[in-house]
């Protein structure tokens, strides 16, 4: 049975008769595609008044008007069959091609709806990629422009959480506390230390200088106080200004 797929377009149609796929050849393929229910095929061309009047295919050069012949075969899938306009026995105009392959017809496209089509794909394609793109564009009034892709976030996700070592002070300011530690270290010592991490603290023995003698203490204290009630020794005056003889 013939199966038919009807479209407005021809070029979106194609027609099958399965009962004729297995025995086609270069022979029988014109009679295969002037069948009534092919709707590519012309039934107001001469192909139709030679075979209603049961003449040879020959016929047709001799006549003038619409008119089918087989223009390649490649047995045994693909055959190529041409619709042109016959002016005289030597001059035609070539209208349409038609290409069976493994018994299914179709119309090929003309120069302008390849190019039309190619340039609509392309179209298409550019505008594609400007609505994604647009998609990732974000935009705030203190950032700006920027870029946000899905993507990103996905790896960002993946990837193992670190932290980011932040450095809580410069070089200059770990000197001057390393400094100011020392110094404190050695005013006032340790009087506990731990071993290890869990024992207990063990006592430090702090050697302290010998005090010395009730009697200097007192005799230092004696001289300072004799020092201080020393009488300061008396102020000279400024000498006196005395008048220059002219």
């Amino acid at each position: 049975m013939a199966s038919v797929d009807f479209r407005d377009n021809l070029l979106g149609i194609s027609w099958v008769d399965s009962n004729w796929v297995p025995g086609l050849n270069p022979g029988n393929v014109l009679e295969y595609f002037s069948d009534r229910s092919n709707p590519f095929y012309d039934r107001t061309c001469n192909n139709e008044v030679v075979k209603m009047q049961r003449l040879t295919v020959d016929h047709l050069n001799q006549m003038v008007g619409v008119e089918y012949i087989l223009l390649h075969a490649q047995e045994p899938i693909l055959y190529i069959i041409r619709k042109q306009q016959r002016q005289s026995p030597t001059q035609v105009v070539p209208l349409a091609d038609y290409y069976i392959i493994a018994g299914v017809v179709y119309q090929a496209p003309d120069l302008g709806t390849v190019i039309s089509s190619r340039v609509l794909s392309a179209v298409h394609g550019i505008q594609s990629a400007f609505d994604e793109a647009m998609s990732y564009c974000r935009y705030h009034p203190s950032k700006g422009y920027w870029w946000h892709f899905k993507d990103h976030e996905e790896r960002e996700k993946a990837k193992p959480k670190t932290k980011k070592k932040e450095e809580p002070s410069s070089l200059f300011q770990r000197h001057r506390v390393d400094t100011l530690l020392l110094d404190l270290r050695s005013k006032f010592p340790p009087t506990f230390y731990q071993p290890k991490p869990g024992e207990k603290p063990i006592p430090v023995e702090v050697k302290k200088e010998p005090e010395p003698p009730a009697e200097t203490v007192k005799q230092e204290e004696r001289e300072q106080a004799t020092k201080s009630s020393a009488p300061a020794p008396p102020n000279k005056p400024p000498p006196e200004k005395r008048a220059r003889l002219q």
